[in-house]
């Protein structure tokens, strides 16, 4: 793989990070409880820290892919190291799916009958499967490099 296209694609890593950053960090000021509370009280509130523990698997699944290209970089995609990142990336993947259909269940068990939490749980189904994909697509990528 070219230079180029390992560099553009850590950026994109980083770039994607960021952005999730900043919907950790803006999306709790928007929210519609919000309008009338202070800041320690927005942070606090137990499904937005639910939401930031949640995303420490999804930071960390970053991490590996960006070392995961560097590793590409240096020709040492075969290397223990590669796999283990693969293996990493796995088991993020499969640990914020999980987190994910938690709240889901969580919200459509407690949630108020009145109130639609449809939008909601099509978030939760759409992001369970992009979990599912690339638990998927790491696992086989990592039975690829061992075997190979």
């Amino acid at each position: 793989m070219k230079r180029i296209s390992i560099i553009f694609l850590q950026a994109v890593i980083v770039l994607i990070g960021v952005v999730g950053l900043a919907i950790l960090i803006r999306f709790p000021l928007t929210e519609g409880r919000a309008a009338n509370l202070d800041l320690f009280s927005i942070y606090l509130d137990p499904f937005i820290l639910y939401g930031y523990v949640t995303s420490i698997a999804f930071f960390i699944a970053l991490y590996k892919a960006f070392k995961l290209l560097g590793y590409i970089g240096r020709n040492k995609v075969f290397s223990p190291n590669a796999i283990k990142a693969l293996r990493a990336i796995k088991y993020c993947a499969i640990v914020l799916g999980i987190l994910i259909v938690a709240a889901g269940l969580y919200i459509r068990i407690f949630h108020n009958k009145e109130d639609d939490s449809a939008g909601f749980l099509a978030i939760c189904i759409v992001t369970t499967l992009v979990s599912a994909v690339v638990a998927t697509a790491a696992a086989i990528f990592g039975k690829i490099l061992q075997n190979a």
